[in-house]
């Protein structure tokens, strides 16, 4: 069931009106907590199966580390947690990843054919319920928490819809609470819950879906090589679309949530703002980057062990970054490059004199589109569909044996390529230090209400065929 879809705004009108009925605040969490699965089971009902095990799984296992004496009793309960978790995690998004990469290595060293890979369907949003209900079982391990008292809370935690399938990876401590007692919206939150739905629902159907996915599909879908101008055309409109896509999802997803009486976290801070890649990671899907942060960079030792040890806890955290997001070498390689990215950052700051101008508003808008053409151009290996093609297209980009020949995209498609992202660097660089809270405040209610409205005839008039969003492949 997609955000973007009919049916879904159907259920969604269900689950309002048992949100807000005079049923008691236990009655509506269950049926919150029912209307979660069935959200779920509307993508495949037996997977509904494996979202149970892992709450399951780390609700008594959680239970059991916070009752045990010893730490090594602690580390036991925490290895069988993992295990499951992770094991379910690599049987059906990395088994078929290690198969072919076995294939490989045999190849190489000349000892077989290639290995048969099995028919393993993706759960939806499998990579996201496993990491929050991890994050209960680590926090509880490392003290930071006791187990929850109410089966329903934790079962809800796991299920909750709105950001169920793709985020963001809400933690424990900061949703459970807010199950103790009911908080019904007023009038005002409500306007502004719908008002982020709506935003993100624009970002994904008029944007996302209706102007950039067409451009950049005629590039990275075709075969064989593509001219320069429509290589960087269609690169920049998918650093838009991933964007607009990924952004708008959690939008709706916080609008959903807080028209239901919850918070959830930002997953954006405009990321195209970045002076920086370490600037970039703090803005770019928060709730990833603190996780891997908080339960690997910082355990594994951070930046208080040396450079050689900060290195590579930068570079086995960005390498796991990548394969959290798909099974494929090429996302390993885009995390890869991350990770480079940051620790050349980190020795150009360390060699470079701190000129003045760099202090400047100039000088940090320069900073800040190299960085966004950097991040662009590493985009290639995040959307092309194997690594093959993703080479190629950064040779088109660069001109390498192809210069303005090959496929060529029409003259409006990089107008608007052009226009779009140009627009949305520019709307982040302005907003910066700001946010969409400060900028609804900041003006008059007719603005708002144009904008609103221009908004909901754009969504109508842009609605044709329902997208999946992007990141529920990972």
């Amino acid at each position: 069931m997609l955000f973007n879809s009919f049916t879904f705004i159907l259920f969604l009108a269900v689950i309002l009106a048992l949100r807000y009925s005079p049923l008691t605040w236990r009655v509506k969490r269950l049926w919150l907590l029912v209307g979660s699965y069935g959200f779920y089971a509307a993508w495949n009902p037996p997977f509904v199966a494996l979202l149970w095990v892992s709450t399951w799984t780390d609700w008594i296992v959680a239970q059991r580390i916070y009752r045990a004496r010893t730490r090594r009793a602690r580390r036991v309960f925490l290895v069988i947690s993992l295990s499951i978790n992770l094991g379910l995690l690599g049987f059906f998004k990395y088994s078929n990843f290690f198969l072919e990469s076995l294939g490989h290595l045999y190849a190489f060293w000349r000892v077989g054919g290639s290995l048969p890979l099995l028919d393993v369907v993706l759960p939806v949003g499998i990579s996201f319920y496993t990491f929050q209900t991890l994050s209960y079982t680590l926090d509880i391990f490392r003290g930071r928490g006791r187990p929850w008292h109410s089966f329903l809370d934790y079962a809800l935690y796991v299920a909750f819809f709105p950001q169920l399938v793709a985020g963001p990876i809400v933690r424990a401590f900061h949703f459970l609470p807010q199950c103790l007692r009911e908080r019904r919206p007023t009038g005002d939150e409500f306007a502004w819950a719908m008002s982020l739905f709506s935003l993100g629902l624009f970002e994904k159907i008029v944007l996302a879906d209706g102007l950039l996915a067409p451009i950049v599909e005629t590039v990275y879908d075709a075969e064989g090589p593509v001219d320069v101008l429509s290589a960087w055309c269609a690169t920049l409109a998918f650093s838009s679309q991933i964007f607009c896509d990924f952004s708008g999802y959690s939008l709706c997803a916080i609008g959903i949530a807080k028209s239901l009486g919850f918070s959830i976290p930002d997953n954006f801070y405009f990321p195209y703002a970045s002076i920086g890649f370490s600037e970039f990671w703090r803005r770019w899907h928060i709730s990833l980057s603190t996780w891997f942060r908080d339960y690997l960079f910082i355990p594994l030792g951070g930046s208080r062990r040396g450079p050689f040890r900060n290195t590579l806890n930068v570079i086995v955290t960005m390498l796991l970054v990548g394969l959290w997001h798909g099974a494929s070498l090429r996302f390993v390689l885009w995390g890869g490059i991350h990770g480079f990215l940051i620790l050349a950052e980190r020795l150009v700051k360390r060699s470079m004199p701190q000129w003045d101008v760099w202090k400047t508003g100039y000088g940090k808008l320069v900073l800040c589109l190299i960085t966004f053409m950097f991040i662009s151009i590493a985009w290639s290996f995040f959307r092309a569909e194997s690594l093959d093609r993703a080479l190629l297209i950064l040779q088109n980009m660069f001109g390498i044996g192809v210069g303005f020949s090959g496929l060529r995209l029409k003259s409006s498609d990089m107008v608007i390529a052009i226009f779009l992202t140009v627009s949305i660097f520019l709307t982040q660089w302005l907003m910066r230090n700001k946010t969409l809270e400060w900028l609804a405040t900041c003006s008059p209610w007719w603005a708002r209400s144009l904008a609103l409205a221009g908004i909901l005839i754009l969504i109508v008039l842009g609605a044709g065929e329902d997208r999946a969003f992007i990141y529920f492949q990972f």
